[in-house]
Protein backbone atom coordinates (compact mmCIF):
# COMPACT_ATOMS: atom_id res chain seq x y z
CA UNK A 1 0.00 0.00 0.00
CA UNK A 2 2.81 2.22 0.82
CA UNK A 3 4.13 1.61 -2.59
CA UNK A 4 1.07 2.94 -4.55
CA UNK A 5 1.32 5.89 -2.64
CA UNK A 6 4.52 6.34 -3.47
CA UNK A 7 3.70 6.61 -6.60
CA UNK A 8 0.55 8.41 -7.10
CA UNK A 9 2.54 10.98 -4.59
CA UNK A 10 4.98 11.20 -7.62
CA UNK A 11 2.15 11.53 -10.47
CA UNK A 12 1.02 14.29 -8.25
CA UNK A 13 4.29 16.20 -8.34
CA UNK A 14 4.25 15.48 -12.16
CA UNK A 15 0.87 16.68 -12.99
CA UNK A 16 1.15 19.73 -10.55
CA UNK A 17 4.94 20.72 -11.75
CA UNK A 18 2.95 20.55 -15.76
CA UNK A 19 0.06 22.40 -14.57
CA UNK A 20 2.09 25.39 -12.96
CA UNK A 21 5.07 25.42 -15.56
CA UNK A 22 2.10 25.73 -18.30
CA UNK A 23 0.35 28.49 -16.41
CA UNK A 24 3.51 30.61 -16.16
CA UNK A 25 4.41 29.77 -19.65
CA UNK A 26 1.37 30.60 -21.03
CA UNK A 27 1.06 33.88 -19.48
CA UNK A 28 4.07 34.97 -20.54
CA UNK A 29 3.20 34.17 -24.08
CA UNK A 30 -0.33 36.06 -23.35
CA UNK A 31 2.05 39.02 -22.40
CA UNK A 32 4.03 38.91 -25.75
CA UNK A 33 7.76 38.47 -23.06
CA UNK A 34 9.05 35.66 -24.92
CA UNK A 35 8.26 35.17 -28.59
CA UNK A 36 7.31 31.32 -30.63
CA UNK A 37 10.49 29.62 -30.81
CA UNK A 38 11.46 29.96 -27.27
CA UNK A 39 8.03 28.71 -26.42
CA UNK A 40 8.84 25.56 -28.45
CA UNK A 41 11.49 24.88 -26.40
CA UNK A 42 10.10 26.03 -22.88
CA UNK A 43 7.22 23.27 -23.95
CA UNK A 44 9.82 20.39 -24.93
CA UNK A 45 11.21 20.83 -21.59
CA UNK A 46 8.31 21.48 -18.89
CA UNK A 47 7.67 17.83 -19.36
CA UNK A 48 11.24 16.58 -19.14
CA UNK A 49 11.85 18.46 -15.75
CA UNK A 50 8.07 17.03 -14.85
CA UNK A 51 9.09 13.47 -15.10
CA UNK A 52 12.33 14.09 -13.67
CA UNK A 53 10.66 15.57 -10.72
CA UNK A 54 8.61 12.73 -10.82
CA UNK A 55 11.57 9.92 -10.59
CA UNK A 56 13.03 11.92 -7.82
CA UNK A 57 10.61 12.39 -5.99
CA UNK A 58 9.62 8.08 -6.69
CA UNK A 59 13.65 7.34 -6.25
CA UNK A 60 14.03 9.20 -2.94
CA UNK A 61 11.05 7.21 -1.33
CA UNK A 62 12.59 4.08 -2.64
CA UNK A 63 15.00 1.27 -1.21
CA UNK A 64 16.55 -0.49 -3.96
CA UNK A 65 16.50 0.04 -7.58
CA UNK A 66 16.45 3.34 -8.30
CA UNK A 67 16.47 3.63 -12.20
CA UNK A 68 13.78 0.39 -12.14
CA UNK A 69 11.42 2.51 -9.94
CA UNK A 70 11.80 5.30 -13.13
CA UNK A 71 11.32 3.22 -15.73
CA UNK A 72 7.64 2.40 -14.27
CA UNK A 73 7.08 5.92 -13.79
CA UNK A 74 8.05 7.01 -16.99
CA UNK A 75 6.37 3.91 -18.98
CA UNK A 76 2.73 4.84 -17.21
CA UNK A 77 3.14 8.20 -17.40
CA UNK A 78 3.95 7.31 -21.78
CA UNK A 79 1.30 5.01 -21.63
CA UNK A 80 -1.16 7.53 -20.61
CA UNK A 81 0.23 10.47 -22.94
CA UNK A 82 0.28 7.63 -25.69
CA UNK A 83 -3.28 6.75 -25.28
CA UNK A 84 -4.78 10.22 -25.34
CA UNK A 85 -2.70 11.09 -28.17
CA UNK A 86 -4.69 8.56 -29.91
CA UNK A 87 -7.35 9.59 -28.88
CA UNK A 88 -7.21 12.92 -29.44
CA UNK A 89 -5.01 13.22 -32.37
CA UNK A 90 -5.32 10.07 -33.90
CA UNK A 91 -1.27 9.88 -35.51
CA UNK A 92 2.03 9.13 -34.10
CA UNK A 93 5.08 9.74 -35.77
CA UNK A 94 9.01 8.52 -34.82
CA UNK A 95 9.44 12.85 -33.37
CA UNK A 96 6.93 11.68 -31.08
CA UNK A 97 8.45 8.20 -29.66
CA UNK A 98 11.95 9.66 -29.67
CA UNK A 99 10.07 12.22 -27.86
CA UNK A 100 8.75 9.17 -25.35
CA UNK A 101 11.88 8.15 -25.06
CA UNK A 102 13.39 11.36 -23.53
CA UNK A 103 10.44 11.15 -21.07
CA UNK A 104 11.43 7.78 -20.16
CA UNK A 105 15.03 8.65 -19.66
CA UNK A 106 14.47 11.83 -17.86
CA UNK A 107 12.44 9.63 -15.45
CA UNK A 108 15.25 7.00 -14.89
CA UNK A 109 17.93 9.87 -14.55
CA UNK A 110 15.44 11.79 -11.74
CA UNK A 111 14.58 8.51 -9.84
CA UNK A 112 18.83 7.34 -9.63
CA UNK A 113 19.28 11.35 -8.74
CA UNK A 114 16.82 10.83 -5.62
CA UNK A 115 17.80 7.39 -4.44
CA UNK A 116 21.11 8.92 -4.13
CA UNK A 117 20.81 11.76 -2.61
CA UNK A 118 18.01 9.76 -0.34
CA UNK A 119 19.32 10.00 3.82
CA UNK A 120 19.80 7.04 5.39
Amino acid sequence: MNYIKNIFKSFAYIIGSILILTLITTLLNYFDIINNKILNIINFIIPLFSLALGGYIIGKNSTKNGWLEGVKIGIIFVIIILILNLIFIHNINFKDLIFYCLLILSSIIGSIIGINKKEI
